[in-house]
């Protein structure tokens, strides 16, 4: 019964996270495909390009609860009141399959032909519950990086490494840290063109 849990709630948590928000809200208000504007991608950053602020602040609060939803929900079913784990029901490395399906599922959403965005509103919503030092930590170094540098994915870049460096500082080599290190992975690859762009001096500022 216990792979069928899991499998069930990584199918789950990948459609979760498949939810193309920031799509959504720019079809809803404007008639218009995201996908085809900008930066053709369907994260916060360019849907304020595109749509404003309040928008952006909008698709990222729902790009986090992608997240963080479906983690929690499992940290409470699988979890007793006294934060014992019930070791019959799930295997110990279970959340973290469920925290990176959401995270494909918005970086590959099932629903835009496995296209969508970068991924790090859900990894921060996905992990804050898994690393919450590391997540405060990292977020701290990205807006002191989009400060000095004004470019949103060097911070993006920026605390995607940060966190795992800080998860390895505060905790070791644990499941965490792999977990955290397969995020940051994901991150930079999702992020080679701003970062052939920034190597050339050619992204534009945030």
């Amino acid at each position: 019964m216990s792979v069928w849990i899991e499998i069930i709630f990584v199918l789950a948590s990948y459609l979760i996270g498949s939810i193309p928000v920031g799509y959504l809200l720019i079809r809803y208000l404007t008639g218009q495909n995201i996908l085809e504007l900008g930066s053709g991608n369907i994260g916060s950053t360019n849907v304020k390009r595109i749509a404003g602020k309040k928008i952006a602040a909008i698709t990222q609060l729902l790009d986090m609860t992608k997240g963080l939803l479906p983690v929690g929900l499992y940290f409470y079913l699988t979890y007793d009141l006294n934060l014992t784990y019930n070791q019959n029901i799930v295997s110990d490395l279970s959340i973290y399959y469920v925290a990176l399906a959401s995270i494909l599922g918005h970086d590959f959403s099932i629903f835009l032909k496995f296209k969508g965005g970068k991924g790090v509103n859900t990894t921060l919503g996905a992990s804050v519950l898994l690393a919450p030092f590391s997540v405060f930590i990292s977020v701290a170094f990205y807006f002191i990086v989009k400060w000095r540098f004004k470019y949103v994915s060097l911070g993006s870049i920026v605390l995607a490494i940060t966190m795992v460096i800080s998860e390895f500082i505060i905790c070791g080599i644990t499941p965490t840290f792999y977990y955290l290190l397969a995020c940051m992975v994901l991150i930079i690859v999702l992020h080679y063109k701003n970062i052939g762009r920034l190597l050339r001096n050619q992204e534009l500022p945030s």
